[in-house]
């Protein structure tokens, strides 16, 4: 295995996404099959030559078969059989589950990213750590496919008015979502187009002194 380590790094023609790096973790891949990914992607038209693999990755034949068969159970890899100049049929490495993977696992990660900085606006916002019943008041906003922009506004809107209380941040995400408002250029615009007074009547509550 160190023989098969020190031969594929020195090897510089091989190209290795740092974008891949970060995900093959996740994925659970072994370093065999991490270093066949690499090698089917360094490919234009990658042609599964069990021979050709073996030499070029310093692998054995039967390392290399297991390895490839793994990729298809996982179910990474594809086969796709195409004719070649000479009108032979070839078997053609088709990755996309490969890259269909990798995209989930980045979007994922991003979610959870903005997830995160929601509860960190909200923090930095109202200058304190929220409860555990504030965390899965926002994620109920949030599962309710409330956007994200126009949770943010609210807050925004609330502490502008000098309250941090969330029954009121609430109810202005239930006027906005009411009138169809998806994003803050949407209020914004519908406040360029209606008298302030009207939006501000919404809220003819006394919410400073309501409990939370």
């Amino acid at each position: 295995m160190k023989d098969t380590i020190k031969y594929f790094i020195k090897e510089k023609h091989y190209s290795i996404s740092l974008s891949f790096i970060k995900v093959f973790k996740k994925l659970n891949l072994n370093i065999d099959e991490v270093f066949l990914i690499l090698y089917f992607n360094n490919e234009y038209k990658p042609i599964f030559d069990p021979k050709k693999i073996s030499e070029e990755l310093n692998m054995s034949s039967d390392d290399v078969l297991n390895t490839f068969n793994n990729l298809i159970s996982k179910n990474l890899i594809t086969i796709d059989t195409i004719k070649d100049k000479e009108n032979k049929m070839v078997e053609i490495i088709n990755l996309d589950k490969f890259y269909e993977e990798v995209s989930k696992i980045y979007e994922n990660k991003k979610n959870e990213i903005e997830e995160d900085t929601i509860f960190e606006v909200f923090e930095n916002e109202l200058g304190r750590t929220l409860s555990p019943m504030e965390y899965e008041i926002i994620n109920g906003w949030i599962s309710t496919n409330i956007s994200k922009d126009l949770i943010i506004g609210a807050l925004k809107e609330a502490v502008y008015n000098g309250v941090s209380n969330f029954r009121y941040i609430d109810k202005i995400i239930y006027e906005w979502n009411k009138k169809g408002f998806k994003t803050m250029k949407d209020v914004h615009n519908h406040l360029e187009k209606k008298d302030d007074k009207e939006f501000v009547d919404l809220f003819d509550y006394d919410w400073l002194n309501d409990e939370e």
